[in-house]
């Protein structure tokens, strides 16, 4: 069936090209130079390679940090610092980022990511010591924070606005994708090789996405321009507060003594004051209080925060979960898990289809409350589950997450003026991994209360759900800024 260059609302549409095809239309043959609906494929391929690339180092990292560590002799509580470098480093590193995809242009910003991530995951694979491995990991999460900070900015160039939400929901494919294959993945490398490998492999295909990037990555708009320069004071302030701000976390959420975390946090609050203070009246600010003045962004991205750190509670509560209450083994605990990131793979791009149709603030909170149901259920999981139990109840958290990212993401980029594109990127991955780190940290005060067995996995079930209702509220409540901005 021949796939039409102009979209007719009033024309009957082929329910598997609906579901299954993001892009209309790719063919030569099916469209005109001139056609606003073409997508360049290679800038895409790049883009979503990339972001592919970052989405799997952090799932195959994960998996693999105990093997990682018995064969560099690190303790565990020492070797936690090839995950913890990399992600400092992209917190530390994401908004200063993004304020230069505004300033550059997102093509600089993504291809210089693209060119640090992959000559940094060659020297993780050659490291031979705990050391030096975390310093390429914090070099190497400079290079993602590149990529990740603005591959929205690049999707919002590629897609004209009326296929936003399929070029949105292409990308929380991806990212679902990757994240469902890395266990598997790593899984599989180390069978057949050492763990260098796992780190080595970015290489090539690295090289790949920057030799489809380089010649076919839009450059910046005419007039998006900005009129001020990088400030790099306000870099190291932004830097400060928020990889201050990720440690004293991820510390309090392995029991680091208050007393340790006190000059940190305090560290924290005095760089974000003087962040504030310094960007009083900027025209962009790095931290992008300008376009949390806007209703509908401040809601999406308030949107955003709550749901991840939902997400952020069931992905480390589940193990324990399903380990120490119900006996499963870890192969098993694996496979089980899958099945929320590969409902959400599935549902991502159908719901960014839908949002170029039906309103964010309806499509996020009807997924939304359907992920605080699915919660609810798996609080009240029989005590011994069947498989069919425990998947159905994971799908269905997985169909609300999946049902309400690809909306909240067209929704946070379309309420940013074009020359803002690389802040509201950024603000989408600053918000993804600051709602993971709080959910994480809530998970271990959960454990920490009430113990691993059984009550604390069920109570932050229970924060999930709360917070995932939170996320509801916050999207619902979009639809009424919508109606006041019309009038």
């Amino acid at each position: 069936m021949g796939l039409s260059n102009r979209v007719n609302s009033n024309e009957s549409k082929d329910f598997f090209n609906f579901l299954l095809v993001p892009i209309l239309p790719l063919s030569q043959s099916q469209s005109t130079p001139k056609d606003p609906f073409k997508v360049d494929l290679k800038a895409l391929c790049a883009v979503l390679l990339a972001v592919s690339l970052g989405a799997l180092d952090t799932a195959i990292a994960n998996t693999a940090l105990p093997t990682i560590g018995a064969d560099l002799g690190a303790p565990a509580a020492e070797s936690i610092w090839i995950i913890n470098a990399y992600q400092l480093s992209i917190v530390a590193s994401l908004l200063p980022l993004a304020a230069l995809g505004d300033l550059w242009g997102p093509r600089r910003v993504f291809l210089g990511g693209l060119a640090v991530f992959t000559v940094f995951s060659l020297a993780c694979a050659l490291s031979n010591s705990l050391g030096v491995l975390a310093l390429c990991r914090c070099a190497q999460g400079l290079g993602a924070a590149g990529i990740m900070s603005v591959n929205l900015a690049l999707i919002k160039l590629l897609f004209p606005a009326e296929r936003l939400g399929r070029g949105v929901g292409l990308n929380a494919l991806v990212v679902g994708i990757s994240f469902t294959l890395g266990p598997t993945m790593a899984s599989l490398l180390l069978l057949v090789g050492p763990w260098q490998w796992l780190f080595a492999i970015n290489v090539p295909l690295g090289l790949m996405a920057f030799c489809f990037a380089l010649p076919a990555l839009p450059a910046r708009t005419k007039g998006t321009g900005q009129n001020h320069k990088f400030d790099p004071w306000t870099a190291v302030l932004t830097a400060l507060t928020f990889g201050c701000f990720i440690y004293v976390l991820s510390a309090a959420s392995q029991r680091v003594g208050l007393l340790a975390l006190l000059p940190i946090a305090a560290v924290s609050f005095i760089a974000f004051w003087g962040l504030l203070l310094r960007q009083n009246g900027h025209p962009a600010p790095m931290l992008p209080v300008d376009l949390l003045s806007r209703p509908m962004f401040a809601l999406s991205a308030l949107t955003s925060v709550a749901s991840f750190v939902a997400q952020g509670l069931a992905f480390v509560a589940l193990p324990f979960y399903f380990e120490n209450t119900l006996h499963r083994d870890p192969v098993e605990t694996g496979f089980l898990i899958t099945a929320w990131p590969l409902v959400v793979a599935i549902a991502a791009p159908i719901a960014g289809r839908l949002s170029d149709r039906y309103p964010a603030g309806i499509l996020g909170g009807v997924g939304l409350s359907l992920m605080s149901v699915g919660f609810i259920t798996l609080v009240f999981l029989p005590s011994e589950p069947s498989v069919f139990d425990i998947v159905w109840r994971l799908m269905l958290c997985g169909i609300g997450f999946g049902g309400f990212q690809s909306p909240n993401l067209k929704a946070i980029l379309s309420s940013a003026p074009a020359n803002r594109s690389g802040g509201a990127s950024g603000v989408v991955a600053m918000g993804r991994l600051i709602g993971q780190t709080i959910g994480a940290a809530l998970v271990a005060l959960c454990l920490g209360l009430a113990g691993a067995s059984l009550s604390g996995p069920v109570w932050a079930m229970g924060l999930g759900a709360i917070f995932s209702g939170l996320a509801a509220c916050a999207s619902f409540a979009r639809l009424y800024v919508k109606k006041t901005e019309l009038i």
